[in-house]
């Protein structure tokens, strides 16, 4: 596996996510960073936390806007997006109104079909549709692969959330590094058996998608090089992402995985 140095860079502009608000258990979180990968070419992999699920990866020049929500105000300062991804239909991760402000003449969206659904007509054109298991690319950006994963609840009680085959993880992979993105899930088989995954976004929160200690289980199992526990804001407050990091960190087969913390709910009271 390479090698990849953080560097603290990024402060953001105040944004209030669409879950429930709740006092941060981890009130020591650092500040939101972007981090750098060192190879052979120099190529660079940013991070910029958004919100919950919303982030801008800038990698390599191509800039790609996670599930764009909170208007165009969000993301003051980012640079245009080549691509949109969106995982699934919930107001946390589809807003039909920030897309129209964000998306930028002939850049595409790539979305499941039950997103694909809730898009105006204006913007269906640009709207490239991917179903679990498929492989794509997309014209403009063609260095780049991208892989939907499934999505979904394992919980009886919270089957209803998300099911099978409506939302996507993504994977996407440029010159050997892979990134994968989960969504809305829980710790599913797809997840846990990811191979080769360079950077990890695991979601953690109640009821919604599963425990930190489901899915620091699930990184275990599929080892990523580093992980970005995200999207843990539920009904209840913030999930215990400490506890998260220290169960790996304790696991004899996945301790040097580095486990990085951002500033996802910079609106926090």
């Amino acid at each position: 596996m390479k090698t990849y140095t953080l560097l603290a860079i990024f402060a953001f502009t105040l944004f209030a996510c669409n879950n429930n608000t709740a006092k941060d258990k981890n009130s020591e979180e650092p500040m939101a960073t972007s981090e750098v990968k060192q190879t052979e070419t120099q190529s660079t992999f940013n991070v910029t936390p958004i919100s919950h699920a919303t982030m801008v990866l800038d990698w390599d020049g191509t800039t790609f806007y996670i599930d764009p929500v909170g208007g165009a105000a969000a993301f003051s300062g980012q640079p245009p997006a080549d691509l949109i991804l969106v995982t699934d239909i919930h107001g946390d991760h589809f807003n039909m109104e920030t897309l129209r402000e964000v998306v930028g003449d002939g850049v595409r969206i790539m979305a499941p079909q039950a997103v694909a659904d809730k898009i105006d007509d204006e913007l269906l054109s640009q709207t490239l549709v991917v179903a679990n298991g498929e492989t794509t690319t997309v014209p403009g950006i063609d260095d780049f692969t991208f892989e939907a994963i499934p999505m979904y609840n394992l919980r009886e009680e919270a089957l209803k959330f998300h099911t099978k085959g409506r939302g996507n993880g993504y994977v996407i992979e440029k010159d050997g590094m892979r990134v994968y993105i989960s969504g809305d899930t829980e710790d599913i088989p797809e997840m846990r058996n990811l191979e080769n995954i360079d950077i990890a976004f695991v979601c953690m929160n109640l009821p919604y998608t599963m425990t930190v200690e489901s899915a620091a289980s699930a990184v275990v199992d599929f080892k990523p090089e580093k992980v970005y526990p995200y999207h843990y804001r539920g009904s209840e407050g913030m999930s215990d992402v400490g506890v998260f990091r220290d169960m790996i960190k304790k696991s004899s087969v996945s301790s040097d995985i580095e486990v990085v913390q951002l500033d996802w709910y910079p609106n926090k009271e």
